[in-house]
């Protein structure tokens, strides 16, 4: 083989073993430097495709429409770079505009930094968002690289050339421009974001998780300084739609006034508005805020403004020298502002506060006190009390027939005391979220209707044990069954109910923790069932049955069942402690709520 053969050879064999071959799902980090898909096959040289955008000037925090437009085609990779070096890495992130044709990636160090499509479905547009960085060179320009088939693509199609506002036009020409129109407006960009330094000292502040990092991802953050006759307002956590906070007398939605930052075709407007019931807020002027900023970066939404203290002239604005709930919400905005309902329970105080008065660094929950005592005491019931009262009358019965309480063997005794607390628990559970919503929750799903039919199926176990026949009465058997049964049913529905409950807005315990939790919790129960059920089976087996002397196979049987007490003491203890352990992490987890 020739040396240049060879060299294609090596070259191909590279192409296939690095990710970067033919990925129809658009991750092709690899290709991030030289942007070249390897599909074997050289670039073509005369693009079809055109790269525009709408504005040519820029400023720190300004975001540019990109289009990408031309003949059908099935993959694209895009970034912006330094106009001045091309091969420098990609500057700025993006935010999209339709996630179903195109998925950010991250290029280097800077997150979002290049698109790329989704699936190799044809396509002819594409538009997305370029956000300009703190840090941003003078002049950048737009790169793509376009699939139309396997091995029919180009590289590096050049775009159009944005500048920084007060820098001078660059040498090199716009290759594809559309009309140019300004993006910047009269707004504050944020350079940095806001920090928790003087909470509790200097200024009032919320953050979700409790004493969370304002800078991190996860953390909402919300904080008044009061300067003079004005508060300081500062407002931020992970959302690409809006954030709210809303003052309010009572811990209900309506009558409550609200300020929202909102992410309108990324750019953040800040306004005000009156709640009005659980309708959608009418947002009012901005003319009541001062000294507006905002900043978009990496999923985060910050604002911060300012305004008076009391404010005689606007209604529905409350003054800030009294004392209110305070909640903070987050949610979905469309391309024109348009906001919607949002999809989990607001962060809401647990008492009310004055936020100009003394300051303190405090959390919330988003869920209600008595939805956490209801999932709380469903939980002791049906993943402790029930699941102990049911191995001790399945596996116990031999165990403790010998041993008394109160006139009655043990085993029955532990057993309808545990059931007996499963029902009362199961019952002050079942009237808590009435109490909580005034009446039935039509936004819960399947939850409430099996709910009701685990509470009437713990009803009925209840009379019907009340109503158990003799040992050796001839309906004992039908009973038997029937006790079975219902109780089965009730233990199944009961767990599928606490699954179904725990992703409800007014809980919504954290995915995927509360899937896999349940889904240990079932194995454990399981697994401990089996272990038992073996143990008793290879105890008979231990038996030396022996035709017509019931007195030895009784004797054989009693001695196994001796041998087994300890071992199967032993499984209790540690299922017991198991049991709890599953209980104190759903506690504590609801407790963070």
């Amino acid at each position: 083989m020739s040396l240049p053969g060879l060299t294609f050879a090596v070259w191909l064999f590279i192409c296939f073993c690095m990710s970067v071959e033919g990925y129809p799902s658009g991750k092709v980090r690899e290709a991030c430097t030289s942007m070249i898909p390897c599909h074997g096959s050289s670039p073509q040289l005369s693009p079809e495709h055109t790269i525009t955008v709408n504005g040519s000037a820029f400023k720190p925090g300004d975001n540019i429409e990109v289009h990408l437009s031309g003949p059908d085609f099935e993959g694209f990779f895009m970034q912006a770079r330094d106009a001045e070096h091309l091969d420098s890495p990609a500057v700025g992130f993006f935010m999209l505009a339709d996630r179903r044709l195109s998925q950010l990636l991250t290029c280097g160090r800077t997150k979002n930094s290049a698109v790329s499509h989704t699936s190799k479905a044809k396509k002819k547009y594409i538009k997305v968002y370029w956000i300009a960085p703190g840090d941003a060179p003078k002049h950048v320009q737009f790169l793509a690289t376009v699939v139309k088939k396997y091995k029919t693509f180009w590289v590096k199609i050049p775009g159009p050339i944005v500048s920084q506002a007060n820098a001078l036009s660059p040498a090199t020409p716009l290759h594809a421009a559309s009309e140019a129109v300004s993006t910047s407006y009269p707004v504050s960009y944020l350079s940095k974001p806001f920090n928790a330094s003087g909470c509790g000292s200097t200024k009032f502040c919320i953050r979700n998780p409790s004493k969370c990092d304002p800078e991190s991802a996860s953390c909402f953050f919300l904080s008044f300084q009061q300067e003079k006759s004005s508060v300081f307002i500062e407002m931020s956590g992970p959302s690409e739609g809006y954030l709210a906070f809303a003052l309010s007398h009572d811990q209900w939605m309506g009558g409550d006034d609200a300020y929202l930052c909102v992410n309108e075709d990324h750019r953040v407007h800040v306004s005000t508005a009156y709640l009005k019931g659980q309708s959608r807020p009418l947002l009012d002027s901005e003319s009541a805020l001062k000294d507006i900023s905002w900043r978009i970066v990496d999923g985060v939404l910050q604002c911060s403004f300012r305004r008076s203290i009391i404010l005689p002239a606007y209604k529905g604005r409350f003054n800030l020298d009294a004392s209110y709930y305070i909640f903070l919400a987050d949610g979905e905005a469309s391309e024109g502002g348009l906001i919607y309902k949002h999809r989990r329970q607001p962060l809401i105080t647990n008492g009310i506060y004055n936020v100009t008065g003394l300051p303190q660094d405090i959390g919330g929950s988003r869920s209600p006190r008595l939805i956490k005592a209801h999932g709380a005491l469903m939980f002791v019931a049906w993943i402790t009390t029930v699941s102990i009262g049911i191995i001790v009358a399945r596996f116990f019965k031999p165990v403790w027939s010998h041993s008394f309480m109160f006139g009655k063997e043990m085993w029955f005794q532990v057993h309808r005391m545990l059931m007996l607390t499963t029902v009362m628990l199961t019952g002050i559970s079942f009237v808590l979220p009435f109490v909580y919503r005034g009446g039935w929750s039509q936004h819960a799903g399947f939850h409430p209707y099996l709910g009701c039919t685990v509470m009437a199926l713990t009803v009925f176990q209840a009379l019907m044990a009340g109503l158990r026949p003799p040992r050796h009465a001839p309906r004992r058997q039908l009973f038997n069954w029937f006790h079975w049964s219902a109780g089965t049913t009730a233990r199944i529905l009961a767990v599928v109910t606490m699954y179904l409950g725990m992703d409800l807005p007014a809980l919504d315990l954290p995915d995927p923790w509360d899937t896999y939790t349940m889904i240990g919790f079932v194995a454990w129960h399981v697994g401990i069932d089996v272990l038992l059920e073996i143990h008793s089976y290879c105890l008979v087996c231990k038996v030396e049955v022996i035709e017509d002397d019931r007195v030895q196979i009784l004797q054989s049987l009693t001695s196994a069942e001796a041998e087994g007490r300890l071992f199967k003491q032993i499984v209790l203890t540690v299922y017991v402690c198991g049991n709890i352990v599953f209980l104190i992490a759903f506690l504590t987890v609801i407790n963070q709520m």
